[in-house]
């Protein structure tokens, strides 16, 4: 029996078996069941205490000595059984930290993830479905229990700490996503990252709307609002329902973002703004000045009239939904062109 679980538990179940029996025995014997129990305790833990059943008669003391020789000898192989197991599960754990120490010391333009909550979780199923190396950093045992059954690199630690950020290879990353849902933390990280590689893309999660300038100002590179961003997809889905199923994260649509993201690209759906820049432009026109970051392959009309595979001499109106299939990053930087210019808030 070479594993230590298995001794433990074939332990536990001798002793138990032995306490019956030396129980059962000297209640037949004529002892009280409690007293009986008491004698059989005292005597296989080698306590000593007296006899609380006279042992004044052959069949008594064969009980005893019975209970004796098999209950300590039970006694050492569970305390021997036990030890193995702690023993054991200290080294392994040792180990594994070393081997995930080591595999995170190999990381090269990798991404970090600071957080494994929701955002957190699905952010790494993506990454691993694009086959994109990823350390988490999570604090919380139960998170960091989850990110270990799903074979995730992973740091039990404090994201906000330099020391921290190092030892998941800030300094070698080419991403960090700090996806906390407390924005003092997300700022601190921010600072943090920026500070230790100043040219680190740095993608910030932000829960209040005024936390995106403090963000910015720390040194993120790109700021996202989940709240912000459920609001465009829900007002997306009621505007455009013929385009809503090309929406990333749509059911029917898994395998073909998949298959994009296997060619490094990505879709999405933007709304022209009566003041954007591409409003009135050709589509030719807007993809030159995108400088082939991304390609228009659909535009929903207000009216709900959808172009399949437009001409690129077709005019971008004010409402429309265009379907974009861009390269990543640069992608989504150039997706600002379909943005208005911004309005100061109104008290």
């Amino acid at each position: 029996m070479h594993s230590p679980v298995r001794n433990l538990i074939f332990g536990v179940v001798y002793m138990v078996v032995v306490m019956i029996l030396a129980t059962v025995c000297y209640a037949l014997a004529g002892a009280p069941v409690a007293d009986a129990f008491y004698m059989v305790l005292i005597t296989v833990y080698t306590v000593g205490y007296g006899e609380v059943v006279p042992i004044n008669t052959t069949a008594l003391r064969w009980i005893t000595g019975g209970t004796i020789v098999l209950g300590c000898t039970g006694m050492l192989y569970l305390t021997g059984a036990l030890i193995q197991f702690i023993t054991l599960n200290e080294i392994n754990k040792v180990l594994g930290v070393r081997r995930m120490s080591n595999q995170i010391d190999r990381l090269r333009d990798h991404v970090i993830i600071c957080g494994f909550g929701r955002l957190g979780v699905m952010l790494a199923r993506e990454l691993r479905a694009a086959s994109v190396p990823f350390v988490i950093i999570e604090q919380a045992e139960a998170r960091v229990e989850e990110a270990r059954t799903l074979g995730y690199l992973h740091l039990q630690a404090d994201a906000t700490e330099e020391t921290t950020l190092l030892a998941a290879g800030v300094t070698r990353a080419r991403t960090l996503a700090t996806v906390l849902p407390h924005d003092a933390a997300n700022v601190f990280i921010t600072l943090s990252a920026h500070s230790l590689k100043p040219d680190l893309e740095i993608i910030a999660r932000g829960e209040l709307p005024s936390t995106e300038s403090k963000l910015l100002q720390a040194g993120a590179t790109k700021v996202v609002l989940p709240a912000h961003i459920g609001a465009e997809r829900i007002a997306e889905m009621i505007l455009f329902r013929k385009t809503a199923r090309f929406l990333p994260g749509a059911a029917q649509n898994e395998g073909f973002e998949r298959t994009l993201r296997q060619l490094g690209l990505d879709i999405d759906i933007v709304i022209a703004a009566p003041d954007s820049a591409v409003t009135g432009q050709s589509i030719a026109a807007v993809e030159q000045q995108s400088e082939g970051a991304f390609f228009i392959v659909q535009i929903t009309r207000r009216n709900g009239d959808t172009i399949m595979r437009p001409d690129p001499q077709t005019i971008i109106e004010a409402g429309d939904g265009l379907m974009l299939v861009g390269r990543g990053p640069a992608a989504r930087a150039a997706f600002e062109l379909f943005e208005g210019p911004a309005t100061a808030p109104v008290d």
